[in-house]
């Protein structure tokens, strides 16, 4: 019987790119697609209860490890026992002991994101202190299906950007949908950290 991990996302476009890793990383994992694009939409106004119910309950439903992708529902989708994308993550961050640039490009994205790292790094009892780096400018040529020109802008603000921070250790990108900026970054002298692969790691050590 082949192993199962169910993902929830609120972008259709996560779905192929977690079916891209597995056909890397696990061949004989099956993974169940949950899609809900109007969760984020509707997040994006405030959690209201029945939209946390919402996910608790397709979250509760399943009957394998879950991974939510989705940065700006995470926290409700983790109190009702499914990974948060981007805890891996985090982690990995915090462990590399030092000042962290954290880009992001949804505004909804920014406070349990940056959450998540403080109390990240404050766990881990690392010295590295967070740095924010906002591109929220770019996030309508993700909503446009403009993906290639998303990844580029996004690394060329980067580029441009990061000699404005202290030095540090890494960069985060903080969304599964910024992934494919870090292919672009591979020149910077520090890591670029990015979600869905260490995420997928995590769901499969929970089988």
């Amino acid at each position: 019987m082949p192993k199962i991990l169910s993902l929830v996302h609120t972008a259709e476009v996560h779905s192929d790119t977690f079916d891209a890793l597995r056909d890397r990383i696990a061949p004989g994992l099956a993974l169940h697609h949950h899609i809900r694009t109007d969760w984020l939409d509707r997040a994006q106004v405030g959690m209201s209860p029945e939209l946390a119910q919402e996910i608790r309950q397709t979250v509760q439903d399943s009957h394998q490890p879950v991974i939510c992708t989705c940065t700006t529902i995470a926290p409700v989708a983790e109190n009702a026992g499914a990974i948060r994308i981007d805890q891996p993550m985090m982690q990995e961050a915090a462990r590399l002991g030092g000042p962290v640039i954290m880009a992001y490009c949804l505004e909804s994205t920014k406070e349990p994101s940056l959450e998540l790292l403080l109390y990240t790094l404050l766990m881990e009892k690392s010295q590295g202190t967070a740095h924010l780096l906002p591109l929220t400018h770019l996030w309508p040529l993700f909503m446009s299906g403009r993906i290639k020109d998303f990844h580029a802008e996004i690394a060329s603000a980067i580029r441009e950007k990061i000699d404005d921070f202290p030095p540090t250790a890494c960069v985060v990108l903080a969304q599964a949908s910024m992934a494919g900026a870090a292919a672009l970054l591979t020149d910077l002298p520090v890591p670029v950290l990015t979600s869905p692969e260490l995420a997928l790691r995590a769901g499969l050590a929970q089988l």
